[in-house]
């Protein structure tokens, strides 16, 4: 249903024309809370997208509140973890990110930006804990 609008959308992302990808993906968000005929596929790929130009912004919070969406509407979706364990890792939870980083390889194994994020997570985890503890 929504196929068109969000190709539309992800070539505005694409182009960085941030503004208009957002409104496309809340119209698609929107349409699709309506209307249970909408697919779980776009409609994640519509709140991971729309999360990412919220990444883009610095609107972390606001950011991980789409990639928790997405997650929830395809739990399957590896794409959503990630991007949530990059703002977790970034806002320093690193105990969260690991749990995203590890569950995105659970989905997709050969994930290789998840794998590298995970050991990341570990090396700045431990960092902090020394720092802490002298």
């Amino acid at each position: 249903m929504e196929h068109g609008l969000l190709h539309t959308a992800n070539t505005e992302l694409e182009k960085r024309n941030l503004d208009s990808a957002e409104e496309l993906y809340g119209k698609i968000i929107e349409r699709c809370e309506q209307n249970s005929k909408c697919s779980a596929d776009e409609l994640a790929v519509a709140y991971n997208n729309r999360g990412q130009i919220k990444y883009f912004r610095v609107d972390f919070y606001e950011a991980m509140d789409d990639y928790t969406e997405a997650i929830r509407v395809k739990p399957k979706f590896e794409v959503p973890y990630y991007n949530r364990g990059l703002v977790l890792y970034r806002l320093g939870f690193f105990d969260d990110a690991i749990k995203d980083f590890q569950k995105v390889l659970e989905l997709n194994p050969k994930f290789e930006d998840a794998k590298i994020s995970l050991k990341q997570s570990f090396i700045d985890k431990e960092e902090r804990r020394g720092r802490i503890s002298e």
